[in-house]
């Protein structure tokens, strides 16, 4: 049932670079895989960040923001209910009291109760008192009928947004996306965090040029706002183009600094990570589950105010309340996992020997819609093949909100949007990325939606296997399995989303090995051509996994473990060979 994994080394991207000559031949090897061949690439300042020109709608969206700044408009800022839509409605909110706005609040839309996105159920909750600027962050480009009835009102609306946009977009006032048809911005992979801090960044210059910014008003540093941004990017999963990893190694540098929102730090605390050694994998890891977690069961209004306090006592106080959703959270998972599974087990057995579809649908009755997309991702790691879990909308309800997670050489959102094509009643709503997307249908659609997404996963697939491997960086000497050698590595991040942490391959010898924390596989390794040990460490997995020989072959990256004020080399296993 389970897919199997191949292990080959990464490729040059390019033939050719102009990187220095006094780069170690190892680290060379890892950027030209990574289709870095120029020096200009390494250098991370702010100064290296894309211009906003380019960004089409942005100077019309500055400029009704400016305008609501300086005669003190009402000003709410629509976000979105992930961590993406927390941090860029954060970085909007502080942005704008920083510059002097006067009266500036947010709505998040409870995802139980109105969904995705600015809809109407949602505008008509402020019809009775309508704000003069509506903002949405990291949604708006398909609110269609949100966004129409929001300028209804009265409302000037701005859509600050970064997902692909379908054949119509909104009416609004401005729209500022990346991916909008005809806009000239380099950077694609923009994050919805990352579109609101390039917006908030020109509303400062408009405000300039109106001499807004006279004593006792100073003019803000907006680069306080950076560990916001690198968070909501580095959670979001986005690609990490020379661009974003300027906004995250930036924003990392400041956190490291302390210079960050006490309600991250708090984050970071629980998480057991220290900010002083700050990885963009502890954001993924430790910040970014507990804050998603709020938005996944309840409300994410607890993690935007999370971010917002400035006082460090109410901060640990709301990050405990998110850290406290977050076990449930995994809670849940746990169980929905398990059961995903056995439909698994279930569905192998009446294939009898037949290979899975090339797209598997979930669905149980009793299942979160706020964790189908979490357990759509791990059952897609394990069969390496698109998922797509279902739970229904809300207790009873024959509506059934969907998670899908791809795999790479498949667009998820492409495929979707064949089968709204071929079978246009089918889905009622449906949009989301190349590798992840959401959808909605009704249960009696759920079987014909089956066969519709097993033949547009073929159709554009064409007959092809979707390679299932484990990309390395080679091998590494054991004179290079050093601490100064993992610093160099750590120096080179962030690494993320199609800029990968570099992996490597090796055969050791196994000189010790124990269970830690009841289900990690600790060991103690040596090179098999070289002198010398070194700590590893596989989580989840046990001494019987090894294979019976003194010596593995194991993939794994190099890590620096910091323990009592002492900085170790140790193999984080990611894979263990036969």
């Amino acid at each position: 049932m389970y897919a199997s994994r191949k292990v080959r080394q990464r490729e040059p991207a390019s033939p050719s670079d102009s990187l220095p000559e006094t780069l170690h031949p190892a680290i060379r090897r890892i950027l030209l895989a990574r289709g870095v061949t120029d020096e200009k690439s390494l250098n991370l300042k702010l100064k290296y960040l894309q211009s906003p020109a380019a960004l089409s709608g942005i100077n019309e969206a500055a400029e009704i923001l400016a305008d609501a700044v300086v005669s003190g408009q009402r000003i709410l800022i629509v976000g979105d209910f992930d961590a993406d839509g927390a941090t860029g409605t954060a970085v909007a909110m502080r942005a704008l009291a920083m510059m002097g706005a006067a009266n500036v609040d947010f709505r998040v839309p409870n995802r139980f109760e109105f969904g995705y996105g600015l809809s109407t159920g949602l505008v008509e909750t402020l019809a009775a008192d309508p704000p003069d600027v509506l903002v949405t962050v990291d949604s708006g480009i398909s609110s269609i009928e949100g966004v129409q009835r929001a300028r209804d009102l009265g409302c000037k609306v701005v859509v600050t947004d970064h997902h692909l946009p379908g054949d119509v977009l909104p009416d609004a006032d401005a729209i500022v996306n990346p991916n909008c048809p005809g806009d000239d911005f380099p950077s694609k992979s923009l994050a919805g965090v990352g579109v609101v801090f390039y917006l908030v960044s020109v509303v400062r210059s408009a405000l300039r040029e109106r001499n807004w910014f006279t004593l006792p008003r100073s003019e803000p540093n907006l680069g306080h706002l950076l560990d916001l941004v690198a968070l909501g990017t580095v959670a979001d999963l986005v690609s990490l183009d020379n661009n974003n990893r300027i906004l995250v190694r930036q924003g990392m540098d400041r956190i490291r600094r302390g210079i960050c929102s006490p309600g991250l730090l708090a984050l970071l605390r629980l998480g057991k990570r220290d900010f002083r050694h700050l990885v963009a994998s502890d954001l993924a890891f430790a910040v970014a589950p507990r804050l998603n977690a709020a938005g996944r069961l309840e409300d994410m209004g607890v993690g935007i105010r999370c971010l917002l306090t400035d006082d460090r006592e109410e901060a640990m106080e709301l990050a405990t309340q998110l850290d406290n959703l977050n076990h449930d959270r995994r809670a849940r998972q746990a169980r929905m996992q398990s059961e995903a599974l056995e439909q698994l087990q279930s569905l192998v057995l009446t294939l009898q020997g037949d290979d899975l579809p090339a797209g598997l649908c979930l669905y149980d009755e009793a299942w979160h819609q706020g964790i189908v997309g979490l357990v759509a991702s791990r059952i897609k790691d394990a069969v390496h093949r698109p998922v797509l879990a279902f739970a229904p909308e809300s207790e009873g309800s024959g509506v059934l909100k969907g998670s899908a997670r791809s795999v790479s050489g498949l667009h998820i959102r492409d495929v979707l949007a064949r089968i709204d094509a071929l079978h246009p009643q089918m889905m009622m709503a449906f949009g989301g990325h190349a590798m992840a997307a959401g959808l909605t249908l009704t249960v009696d659609q759920l079987e014909p939606f089956k066969q519709a997404l097993h033949e547009s996963v073929g159709f554009f697939l064409q007959g092809k296997t979707l390679d299932n491997e484990i990309l390395t960086d080679g091998e590494l000497s054991p004179d290079e399995i050093n601490l100064d050698f993992a610093q160099q590595l750590r120096d080179l991040g962030p690494w993320g989303q199609h800029f990968p942490e570099p992996v490597f391959e090796g055969r050791f010898v196994v000189e010790e090995k124990r269970v830690v924390g009841g289900a990690h596989l600790k060991m103690v390794l040596r090179p098999v051509d070289g002198r010398g040990r070194v700590d590893a460490i596989a989580f989840g997995r046990l001494p019987e996994d090894l294979p019976d020989s003194d010596t593995a072959g194991f993939v794994y990256r190099l890590d620096i473990n910091h323990f009592r004020g002492q900085r170790t080399c140790q193999l984080m296993v990611e894979q263990i060979l036969d």
